[in-house]
Formats: structure tokens, sequence, C-alpha cells
């Protein structure tokens, strides 16, 4: 495949007849959701787009095919590279995530140059975070490594920033309430590099309840989280994922620690200011007491500034453009 212009794109987006679509394949996994919230947005756009998973997530099970891998590292093997055949001669681009590939690296890159097909590499968050770079190297073998967040540079800087998708226009709004007593939402994925501890600490002695919300499938826990007033993402990464962004979608206040350099970065790139409210371990408990004490208004206008941001950062479709961006440049 030769170089991928932009007007190739917007043409095979609408379809002409003498113009195939771009064939892309996005794998092996469906973490958080986000590679099939792009898949989606990429087919709406006219993209011949797929995702293909080496075993379906139980919280995200979304995708067009699961290999369905069996145990023993041979027999797997042996499933992910009869899949590789079958997908080099009806894909333009492979979309990676999570650093990993369909085959070994170390044969994956080669193979795919060889065959004149391009490669993303797409980093999630804690598939880098504090890794050393001789540990992230082989992400140059792709044609373009892609982060989430003006955090996640650091670790890889020669990435581009393309934040997470959400479906914001799916979601309608769910401002907090006017009870006095207000009910404080937090979902780990792991208590530790959440920070749940602290936060359960924190909220000793508060004049507002603490729901843990862990275990559950998406759909559920997103129920729970329409149900709250104030939302606590995290303590130790230094910026936020998906689960504030959901919560910022419903039109929720969000504490969460973020990285002083990451934020001043993202606001220069998107002009936006990031309307979180910013809490370390130690001053969780005031804020959120300041946020309590100050009542259903603030809650709610807090809210709305969350979910403005979302909608001009993270919504799908400005997403899709992005990555149609990017897949023309390779």
């Amino acid at each position: 495949m030769g170089r991928l212009s932009f007007d190739t794109l917007r043409v095979a987006s609408m379809h002409s007849p003498s113009e195939r679509p771009l064939r892309v394949v996005h794998c092996p996994v469906n973490t958080a959701g986000v590679p099939w919230t792009n898949v989606q947005a990429l087919r709406r756009r006219g993209v011949d787009a797929s995702l293909v998973v080496f075993e379906r997530y139980t919280l995200h099970p979304e995708a067009d095919w699961s290999l369905d891998r069996p145990e023993g590292f041979l027999r797997r093997q042996l499933v992910q590279w009869r899949a590789l055949a079958r997908l080099l001669p009806r894909t333009d681009v492979f979309h990676f995530y999570f650093g990993l590939t369909l085959v070994p690296k170390s044969l994956q890159f080669p193979i795919l140059r060889a065959f004149g097909k391009k490669s993303v590499f797409h980093y999630l968050g804690s598939d880098i975070r504090g890794k050393t770079p001789e540990q992230l190297a082989f992400g140059t073998r792709a044609d373009a490594q892609v982060i989430g967040s003006y955090d996640a540079i650091r670790w890889v800087p020669e990435a581009e920033v393309i934040p997470p998708g959400f479906a914001v226009g799916s979601v309608a709004p769910s401002p907090p309430s006017d009870r006095a007593r207000p009910l404080i939402v937090h979902a780990p994925s792991n208590r530790g590099r959440k920070g749940t501890d602290d936060v359960i600490a924190a909220c000793v002695g508060l004049d507002a309840d603490l729901e843990l919300v862990e275990g559950l499938h998406h759909d559920e826990a997103f129920e729970r989280y329409r149900a709250a007033d104030i939302v606590v993402d995290q303590l130790n990464a230094g910026w936020y994922g998906l689960f504030a962004i959901e919560c910022m979608a419903l039109g929720k206040p969000v504490v969460t620690f973020l990285h002083d350099e990451a934020l001043r970065r993202t606001e220069e790139a998107f002009g936006v200011r990031v309307p979180l409210v910013h809490a370390t371990k130690e001053t969780l408990r005031d804020r959120l007491a300041e946020l309590v004490a100050a009542g259903p208004a603030e809650w709610r206008r807090v809210g709305a500034e969350s979910r403005a941001y979302v909608e001009a950062v993270h919504d799908v479709e400005t997403i899709a453009d992005r990555l149609l961006a990017l897949y023309a440049r390779l």
C-alpha cells in the first residue's frame, strides 16, 4: 500500500465506486472498550474497520472476531499466525493496542513492512506507566505511536496524543441531586493503583455517603455512576481515565490527581480549561469537605463544565477525525 492521502480517505468515506474504503484492523484486545469505540466511529466515516481480539473480555466483550485462543503457547501461536495470514490480504492498516501484536513483535513488524502494510501502536496508560525506554523501544518499529494524554508523553515523547474517544451524544447528562448528604462514588479497577484506602479514609466523618463500585458489568456500574453527586477517580496515576470521562459526560464533578505539566500542556493543546478537581492523598479530605459544603448548585456547576469539556476533547467523532488524519500521514 502506498502513501494514504487525506483525499483518498475522504473519497473512501463517500463510498466512491472507483475507490474502495480504507481497511483497518484494530487488535488484539478491547481494553476499556476504547478499541471498539474507535472502530464504530470509523465505520460511520465509511472506513472498513473491524476489531479482532485474542479473547472477549467479561466487562467489554464487544468484537467482530474473537480468536478464542486455546491453552498452551504453541497452540495459541498457531491460532494467531492463522489469523494474521487471513487478515494480511484484506488489511491496509493494523492498529495495535496495549503493547500487544498478533504475533511476536520481532516478526510482526518486518512481516507488515514486507507486505506493504502500515501499523499503529496505541498505548492506553498502564501498559507504559513506569516502564523504561528500553522496555518501550519496540513501539518505534510501528509507523506511528499513539498515547492518550500529555501525561503519558513522559514515557513515549515521540508519540502523537489522541485522547480516548467517548460517545458523548449517546449519554444524557444526569446532574447531581439536591440532597443535603451527597453520594460519593469511587470505582477502583485496582484498589492499590487507584488509592482506594486513602479515598475511604478521606470520607470518614464527612457529611456524605461513599459507595465503592467494583466487579460489576459495565452497564450496571454505569447506572451506579449516574446516581453519584461527587466522583473520586484516582490518587496515584497523575491523569484521568475512562471512568472519569464517563462521569464527566454524566455531568458529575470529578476529583482526581493530576500532574501539573500534563494539565498545562492539555489546556494549551485543546484550548480549554480542565475542570477536574485536583487532589493529592494529603489534600483529598479537604477537597471533598469543600465540595460537600458547597452544596448541590456548585456540584452541578462543576458537572456542567465537565460535560462541556468531554464534548470538546473526548467526543468520539472528533477522535475519528484525528485517527483518519493519522492514517493519512502513514
